[in-house]
């Protein structure tokens, strides 16, 4: 069984949402084929954190963006966005399938080295998704700087709880050589795919980044990167391949067993 994902590695309008949605739409229609289409991190705005004036509800005008996308392409469309609920901001990814039905992550580490803590309230709930028998756990940039968030949870009646860990992010180029070592850790440490998105280019605040968008297999060899150039990378995952290096290399019966313990 085969899954097949394309990620858009672009540069965004900052805090303009019509441009993005135009330039992503344009960019959507171009690929000719692929089941999963992965956008970067607060694909809408740029890293903002101006939250205020940028956040949307969820029956606002981008989740009705990426409903259309995906009824209209036949395709599942994820990326995150700035989401206002009750009194709170997040940093919400969206996962939404072709029959306008959606399930959503909120971010769990804030970057609080750029102020994202103060601006955004972090989420406490992970989501692991089902595609064709595929289990995709979707996390958001800087939650790739902690493996716990990430690791596989050992389960009583089958061998790992999900196939591909999946990123969307704004990880800028200064300190991109983390963004793919850490990558390539996630991989190998959970025997999975990663699959990760990144922008390009300078953001409102100057803040170049590279891109370095990557697909990663079980084993931790690279299938997939480019830096500094947009593009649209489609690659085919192979269940086969998975479950051959699960086979072959059992590491996962040797894992730890734990539980993450949250305070909401």
């Amino acid at each position: 069984m085969s899954l097949t994902f394309s990620i858009i590695q672009t540069s965004l309008h900052w805090e303009n949402k019509e441009a993005n949605l135009e330039m992503l739409e344009q960019k959507i229609h171009s690929i000719p084929k692929t089941e999963i289409v992965v956008l970067p991190e607060m694909f809408s705005t740029g890293f903002s954190m101006n939250a205020s004036l940028l956040a949307e509800t969820m029956e606002g005008p981008t989740v009705a963006w990426m409903k259309k996308i995906a009824s209209e392409q036949k395709i599942i469309v994820t990326g995150s966005l700035i989401i206002k609920e009750g009194q709170h901001y997040r940093n919400r990814l969206i996962w939404m399938l072709p029959n306008g039905q959606l399930g959503f992550y909120d971010k769990r580490h804030c970057f609080s080295y750029a102020g994202e803590d103060q601006f955004y309230t972090p989420g406490h709930k992970r989501l692991i998704t089902s595609v064709k028998g595929w289990k995709i756990h979707v996390q958001i940039c800087y939650d790739l700087r902690f493996p716990v968030w990430a690791r596989q949870q050992p389960q009583p009646e089958k061998e790992t709880e999900y196939d591909v860990l999946l990123y969307v992010a704004n990880w800028p180029e200064r300190r991109i050589h983390a963004w793919k070592s850490l990558l390539v850790a996630r991989a190998i440490e959970n025997q999975c795919y990663v699959v990760a998105a990144n922008r390009i280019g300078n953001d409102g605040h100057g803040v170049y980044h590279s891109g370095d968008s990557m697909v990663v297999n079980p084993l931790g060899e690279v299938l997939f990167t480019k830096a500094h150039e947009e593009v649209i990378h489609t690659q085919v995952l192979e269940k086969r391949v998975l479950e051959e290096v699960r086979n072959r290399f059992a590491f996962w019966k040797d894992a730890d067993g734990f539980r993450i313990l949250n305070e909401e």
